[in-house]
């Protein structure tokens, strides 16, 4: 695969992510920045690297599962692998402008 390709699926992972919200706060998941990282490899395998608000989140072992879940539905990916971490830990600067403007924080 080259470069163009697996930024695409990159691209449409990210937009599947965008669908999924934190069911205490009505922005999405990739806006609240509680997803570092998405990698695909060659072989179209996915390792989708996120966080939590906090440690004792109520979704901490439900969200996870449906990340992986809804990004296995993409035809264009194979496996896929989440893995939580909490360092560096979780802050509201890592959210962006407009979950802050949809949260009353700007």
């Amino acid at each position: 695969m080259n470069p163009k390709e697996i930024s695409k699926i990159g691209d449409d992972i990210i937009e599947v992510i965008c669908t999924i919200y934190d069911p205490e706060i009505p922005v999405n998941i990739y806006a609240l920045g509680l997803i570092y990282d998405v990698k695909v490899n060659d072989k179209k395998d996915v390792k989708i690297t996120m966080t939590l608000t906090s440690p004792n989140c109520p979704v901490a072992e439900s969200l996870p599962l449906e990340v992986e879940e809804k990004v296995k539905k993409l035809a264009c990916v194979n496996n896929v692998k989440v893995n939580i971490v909490f360092e560096p830990e979780w802050s509201k600067d890592m959210m962006s402008e407009e979950a802050k403007l949809e949260l009353g924080m700007l």
